[in-house]
């Protein structure tokens, strides 16, 4: 029969002691490693996901804003021909425009619809004047005549006439931008403007 030193036992109970301590030093570092870990993939998404968001605001607000100035060259040149030129109702032309309620709104005619319609799909009275695609965008146009005024310098007063060199009339511009994957909206923004156009079609400067 063997029988072990006194003082080999108290080591090896050290030793033990040590290696367990040391095991559970090395797991809890393994656990603090793996939440940092966990951590920054989890920030790293979040900044991806914001990153892309931003970059399809700034796409959807750009859309719109593609829309604005395509509605500025339709209200010119409408109001330069006295009526919505041909070229914006031939086969393949963009923006897609419905002539005739267009052409009233734009011109003022008796019966036009005033600011009624709206362009933003979600609206009982969606009824846009035009539709621009612009890239993967389906951008809905709704432009109304608000009044007419006369230009700075001119006489002012009661019956300012609906059209002429010394009338200014203002409209606003409304667009309602869309991407959609299949049928389901991925992304929409809106942009509305005010604009002061002189009634021969010249020029339009934007107001607000």
């Amino acid at each position: 029969m063997t029988v072990l030193k006194p003082g080999r036992t108290e080591q090896r109970v050290v030793l033990s002691r040590e290696d367990g301590i040391a095991m559970l030093t090395v797991l809890m570092l393994t656990i603090i490693l793996t939440v940092i870990g966990i951590a920054a993939i989890t920030t790293t998404s979040l900044d991806i996901k914001m990153a892309g968001g931003e970059r399809i605001r700034e796409s959807t607000v750009n859309a719109a804003e593609a829309c604005m100035s395509s509605g500025v060259q339709i209200i010119q040149q409408t109001l330069q021909n006295g009526a919505v030129p041909g070229t914006l109702t031939a086969a393949g032309a963009n923006p897609v425009v419905t002539a005739a309620p267009l052409e009233s709104e734009i011109m003022g005619y008796p019966g036009f619809l005033g600011f009624s319609d709206s362009a933003d799909p979600t609206s009982g009275a969606f009824a846009p004047n035009a539709v621009l695609t612009v890239s993967n965008y389906t951008v809905n146009m709704d432009i109304d005549r608000l009044y007419t005024q006369p230009m700075s310098g001119q006489p002012a007063g009661f019956g300012v006439p609906a059209q002429g060199a010394g009338v200014q009339i203002i409209y606003r511009i409304d667009c309602f931008a869309v991407t959609s994957v299949g049928v389901t909206p991925q992304a929409s923004g809106r942009v509305t403007g005010v604009y002061s156009c002189v009634a021969t079609g010249q020029s339009c400067q934007r107001k607000i």
